[in-house]
């Protein structure tokens, strides 16, 4: 039975990391944005939504109709820069940390068996146990604090499927973070012989394609950009082939299913047999508070089709963080770990 990991922005955020509401008040402060009152206007605009990809597809769509020459070039280049000196910063940090182990309270190791308990809960090991991570972040803290540590190398072989290293990048030393990548070109992107794959079917901050231009899926019309990426839409086919594998089981990390084609490729494969469990602020409502009619106790609201795809494939879920669940929460922690156990 092989076990998948879908993570989104809640889960770098235990490190650290923001999400989409807090990146409104980071972008305020960035020069690129200070010294443009449209963009700051444009932030206003869909701060209630905490829209940074609304805002960014509103740049988008208005330069590329070129209607009224409503945005132009330098502001989308603006916007842009803006974004990426966020995750610059957020990398940074990430860098600092050293690893992605959560502190535990010292009353509970004393015996050989509890410090050997404690090494098996490590996240590091947890995230090994997986077939494959995907992931829709495109920030560099796996990359930083797992992927480039030398027992995870050792011990699981992770690999970058379809991508390498540009030849700038050897001379910067052994971590992935510090290197940029670039995908093979006419290459077509497979698993079957990647032990540990890691695949980030949005791009990331530190892939480039041959003609200098980021590959980094942000804002509006997420599918077609997919689609003109030859990477990302071969990335958005092994995500669904192996989903719909006989008897897989995906745990959700840190998504808020906020996007029509990674939900697609999760309902096709519910229909198929792929169970979830999600570790989500909200657990196992999330579908039902994201169903707008069912605000306000609002009568005849209908279930949604993501509220059909979480009570067909949902075998359970927590709404705890991950500090709490690797570092003292030892009932919770058993109840994650059922999920490699399940029959």
């Amino acid at each position: 039975m092989p076990h998948y990991l879908l993570t989104g922005a809640g889960f770098s955020a235990n490190w650290g990391g923001w999400v989409a509401s807090e990146a409104f008040e980071y972008l305020l402060g960035c020069p690129e944005i200070m010294a443009d009152p449209q963009l700051r206007d444009l932030l206003w605009k869909y701060q209630a939504a905490a829209g940074l990809e609304d805002a960014l597809a509103e740049l988008q769509r208005g330069y590329s109709s070129g209607f009224a020459q409503q945005w132009t070039e330098k502001q989308l280049i603006q916007f842009q820069n803006a974004v990426g000196r966020m995750f610059d910063d957020m990398n940074k940090s990430f860098r600092g940390r050293g690893n992605l182990e959560f502190l535990r309270p010292e009353p509970f190791v004393h015996t050989t068996e509890e410090r050997v308990d404690t090494m098996n809960r490590a996240v590091q090991r947890f995230l090994m146990r997986f077939k494959a991570i995907f992931t829709l972040n495109q920030d560099l803290l796996l990359e930083h604090l797992y992927l480039s540590k030398p027992d995870v190398r050792n011990a699981v072989r992770p690999e970058l499927p379809g991508l390498q290293r540009t030849p700038d990048s050897h001379g910067r030393g052994e971590s992935w973070a510090d290197s940029t990548w670039c995908p093979v070109v006419n290459q077509p992107v497979v698993l079957h012989d990647a032990p540990h794959p890691y695949v980030k079917l949005h791009g990331s901050a530190n892939w480039y394609a041959g003609d200098g231009s980021r590959v980094l899926i942000m804002g509006g019309s997420k599918q077609q950009a997919i689609a003109a990426s030859s990477i990302l839409s071969s990335y958005l086919n092994v995500f669904e082939n192996e989903l719909t594998t006989s008897d897989s089981r995906l745990m959700v990390i840190g998504y808020s299913f906020g996007d029509e084609h990674v939900n697609g490729v999760i309902d096709r494969a519910a229909r198929r047999g792929l169970k979830m469990f999600v570790i989500d602020p909200r657990g196992a409502r999330i579908a039902y508070a994201m169903n707008e009619l069912r605000k306000g106790n609002r009568i005849g609201a209908g279930d949604t089709e993501l509220e059909r795809l979480m009570k067909v494939s949902l075998i359970g879920g927590s709404i705890r963080s991950l500090r709490a669940i690797f570092s003292d929460d030892e009932t919770e922690y058993n109840k994650v770990m059922r999920f490699f156990s399940r029959p």
